[in-house]
């Protein structure tokens, strides 16, 4: 009996003795320290909720219309529209990349090749330390195929030719991906079948790479929408200084298509992410476009049943005065006492329940979504989203994008929250902008 109880503890014994090793191996031994998320400097924290998107009961005109519950996961929301300023950062960075290409195939100093000594590097990255002295002569022969040729120039002005500076980049295609996850043979370790890639054309699947697709975006704004949406207008001022000027600094850029503005927010995600690995700190979520719900229940700020975002059935307050920059009464736009009649700085009127600034009037928004009548009887009621990647030969129906919040060029019906418009993404226009959410890894509110 003793031999029997002595032979049980001591399995007890090595059984807990094993199992406390089993669980140091899963765990202590890791050494991971908590993840914090700071707040995103100019971002907002929307938390995760439901809302019903589509017309209210107050809306009779469209009565008619379904109206969906949806669930929203949290999200970070910039709590304004993109500035020239900000947008501008991304021209620069793109015109001084691509200089610094250029200088290093003469000049060593601008890439870095590390490794050991005397190793070939295949792949060198530039070296942004080095300063760019755009007045050397050495700098301005390398340079020179960024400017303007001289029979192109006026009053022989040395200017960067803007129709040179666009971005290239890539993304993973994870929604073919995962409709192509079956046709890996891992006996042959090939994948079978096909794949659509950036272009339009069904091309055959190799390996992971196919997934993998590479844009080129020209980066620079189209000036010239300020005179091309008003053919009989003086917009000329506009045309010239909108973007480049200083004292537009603060104001939304607009003439940027749906694929620049994707463009930006990758090149966002990707200067934030070389930063977190420089501090040797995890990498955030991507930044990206709203989705249509996404910005329907940003805009709402928490309210279920008003017009519009600050959370009213007007577009005056108490004292009459109007609450965003839109075209009020018969085309007179300096009805709504505004300094400026057209966009306006950002910021410029109170913001919503949830702190955005701007969510109707201004400027209309990009959203990520393709525009279809029956989206909202398509998509799931778990994080809707309804994308759809057309290619250049697409139809034109095909390459629609919806667009939400209205303009300073629109009548406050363009302004409610559940009004749907679209426009076609390879189309730049003088009254849309956007802004970048992004999503997050904790959905309650932060304390």
């Amino acid at each position: 009996m003793y031999k029997i109880l002595l032979t049980g503890l001591i399995s007890i014994l090595l059984l807990g003795s094993c199992n406390r090793d089993w669980t140091s191996q899963l765990t202590s031994k890791q050494n991971r320290k908590p993840y914090f998320e700071p707040i995103p400097y100019g971002m907002r924290f929307i938390k995760q909720g439901s809302i019903n998107i589509g017309n209210s009961e107050e809306q009779a005109d469209r009565a008619n219309t379904s109206v969906k519950t949806v669930s929203v996961p949290s999200f970070w929301m910039d709590d304004t529209e993109i500035t020239n300023n900000e947008y501008r950062q991304f021209v620069f960075w793109v015109r001084d990349s691509i200089a610094r290409q250029l200088l290093s195939e003469s000049m060593p100093e601008f890439m870095i090749t590390e490794g050991k000594k005397g190793a070939i590097i295949e792949n060198p990255h530039l070296n942004w330390s080095e300063p760019i002295d755009w007045k050397n002569p050495d700098f301005q022969t390398a340079l020179q195929s960024m400017y303007i040729p001289e029979t192109e120039s006026f009053y022989n002005k040395r200017e960067i030719d803007s129709r040179k500076l666009n971005f290239e980049y890539y993304w993973v295609d994870y929604k073919q991906a995962a409709k192509r996850v079956n046709s890996y043979n891992y006996q042959t370790q090939n994948y079978t079948g096909t794949i659509v890639d950036a272009t339009g054309k069904e091309v055959p699947i190799q390996n992971r790479s196919s997934f993998l697709m590479h844009e080129t975006t020209p980066v620079y704004p189209d000036t010239l929408v300020w005179m091309r949406d008003y053919t009989f207008s003086y917009n000329e001022p506009l045309t010239k200084k909108y973007f480049a000027h200083v004292a537009y600094d603060d104001y939304p850029v607009v003439g940027v298509t749906w694929g620049q503005a994707k463009a930006f927010c990758m090149w966002r995600t990707k200067q934030l992410n070389t930063y977190q690995e420089m501090l040797k700190n995890p990498g955030v979520m991507d930044y990206r476009l709203p989705s249509e719900v996404e910005w329907e229940y940003a805009a709402r700020g928490g309210h279920q049943m008003t017009l519009y975002p600050w959370g009213s059935y007007y577009t005056r307050n108490q004292v009459g005065a109007f609450v965003a920059n839109f075209k009020p009464m018969r085309g007179n736009y300096v009805a709504d006492s505004r300094k400026n009649i057209a966009t306006e700085k950002v910021a410029n009127f109170l913001p919503n329940s949830f702190g955005l600034y701007d969510m109707a009037g201004n400027v209309a928004e990009w959203t990520s979504n393709a525009y279809d009548e029956s989206a909202y009887q398509i998509i799931s009621d778990f994080s809707p989203d309804f994308q759809y990647d057309a290619k250049p030969d697409d139809q034109p129906a095909m390459k629609r994008k919806v667009i939400r919040g209205g303009s300073w060029k629109d009548i406050a019906y363009y302004l409610q929250v559940s009004t749907r418009s679209f426009e076609y993404q390879d189309s730049a226009k003088c009254y849309i902008g956007f802004r970048c959410v992004r999503s997050t890894f904790k959905p309650k509110y932060y304390e």
